[in-house]
């Protein structure tokens, strides 16, 4: 196990993967090698692979806690959260060994499922877990409703400490929202400027924009891609940038019973590396064979198909990806429904740059000016590329669907062949579990709140915005 626990260490996830299975299929007994795959699956994002493999973890070896701890987490990730909370409670009443890791498993999953008295409870009871840094962000969550100055000062000391990169992200992140929200603008975006400079990583802005623009010049020499394989049904995905209102329109719609919202699927960049890894993309998609557009269409059928709610139709997918790869899709999945959201460049670009992106995958949030590069190329690509490429779709901006919420609303269920249903007017009514930045703007009925929302930083937007 010790090559594998230096590749999880060193972010190498994938190489971790193939060895714990190669491992498993030598020693399919050994529910350390099992357990390793779930691991590794789950830090991917791979949600339907980590749970087989964790299932199989538990039956060889049904009292492995820390093989229920990854299963409570997967649960987690899966919107589960009173199967979480459950396997949780059971692993702290029998007291065992990774209890501090459970403790804050459990934290997390009370604070992303909206149990506030719950978690000040669990906070309460004690316990050596919350000398643990990582407990310092619960510790102010609970403090900020009472004394946000407080839980600021708590939460930028650990940002500027000493700890590990990702912990002192996600403190410092949690402050600068705190600090946005009273108001302490200057200081939120200082902070925010110091956290991508000391705990994000390099970002390959130049290789993003070549890429699109081969996609463009394909698209121009194209009119339209011919799919490789037959159309898909109940296949919808939401076509945006982050903080353009997608987790508003995904919980919207996954209201209606007919359609079961799956998040930020990972399937869609799996799908784009293995395009990338094979060659083919983008210039040469006219080379895949029919054979493998079917593997990679399957793939990613059989994940959705995994986090479908029962009963329902659709699955959507807000995975915010998907506009880098939609020649792609057209080719493996066509008969795709899109719906296009955009919003004010400047209202996305201030809520991305002041929030906690991926430092690798969305490396390009690190400053307003590679913001504006990807709005332009994003806006440069998109409306085109679904106009060209033959899918359903419909294209809407943030502000209009807040305006009229049940005009759009029927919009988008129409391209999916919906009738209209009045509860997707209400997502605050939607009880799934959100993991993304807008789990807390989605408990609340629709608002104008964040709609100009940039105004409180004009001082950090140049001219080169206003062609935006």
């Amino acid at each position: 196990m010790n090559q594998f626990n230096q590749l999880m260490d060193q972010q190498r996830y994938g190489a971790a993967l193939q060895l714990a299975v190669q491992s498993m299929r030598q020693a399919p007994k050994n529910s350390r090698w099992a357990l390793g795959a779930g691991r590794a699956a789950l830090a991917l994002g791979r949600l339907r692979g980590a749970a087989e493999h964790l299932a199989r973890a538990e039956r060889l070896a049904p009292d492995d806690c820390d093989c229920q701890l990854q299963s409570a987490i997967v649960d987690h990730r899966l919107g589960r959260s009173a199967s979480a909370e459950a396997r949780l409670r059971t692993l702290l009443a029998h007291n065992t060994a990774n209890r501090v890791d459970v403790n804050l498993v459990l934290a997390e999953v009370l604070h992303r499922s909206n149990q506030s008295a719950a978690l000040e409870k669990h906070f309460a009871s004690g316990g050596s877990w919350r000398t643990d840094a990582r407990a310092t962000l619960f510790a102010a969550r609970l403090e900020a409703s009472s004394d946000a100055s407080a839980a600021i000062e708590r939460l930028e000391s650990l940002a500027r400490s000493t700890d590990p990169p990702f912990l002192r992200r996600i403190a410092g992140f949690e402050a600068v929202k705190l600090l946005d929200r009273t108001e302490r603008y200057r200081e939120a975006f200082d902070l925010a400027t110091f956290l991508h400079a000391s705990t994000g990583g390099r970002f390959d802005i130049g290789g993003l924009e070549a890429d699109l623009a081969a996609q463009s010049a394909l698209l121009a020499r194209s009119a339209k891609l011919t799919p490789m394989c037959a159309p898909v049904t109940g296949t919808a995905m939401i076509v945006a940038l982050p903080r353009s209102g997608t987790t508003l329109l995904e919980q919207m719609l996954d209201r209606h019973p007919m359609i079961s919202g799956i998040g930020e699927y990972e399937g869609v960049q799996a799908m784009g590396e293995l395009a990338t890894a094979s060659g083919l993309w983008p210039q040469d998609l006219a080379s895949l064979t029919r054979d493998e557009a079917l593997s990679w269409q399957r793939v990613y059928c059989d994940g959705a198909d995994f986090l479908r709610r029962p009963s329902a139709l659709f699955t959507l997918d807000k995975s915010l990806q998907t506009w880098r790869w939609l020649p792609l899709l057209a080719t493996v999945l066509p008969g795709t429904v899109m719906l296009a959201i955009d919003r004010d460049a400047r209202d996305t670009a201030i809520s991305t740059f002041l929030g906690n992106f991926h430092p690798s995958s969305f490396g390009w949030t690190a400053s307003l000016e590679t913001v504006r590069r990807v709005i332009t190329a994003h806006r440069s690509l998109v409306p085109a590329a679904l106009d060209r490429l033959g899918f359903t779709h419909e294209s809407i901006s943030y502000e209009a669907l807040v305006d009229d919420p049940a005009g759009h609303a029927a919009r988008c269920l129409a391209a999916m062949g919906l009738a209209m249903d009045a509860a997707t007017t209400a997502p605050e009514g939607n009880t799934r579990t959100v993991l993304t930045l807008s789990h807390e703007q989605v408990r609340k009925p629709i608002n104008r709140a964040s709609i100009g929302r940039w105004r409180n930083y004009e001082w950090a937007f140049e001219s080169a915005w206003d062609a935006l």
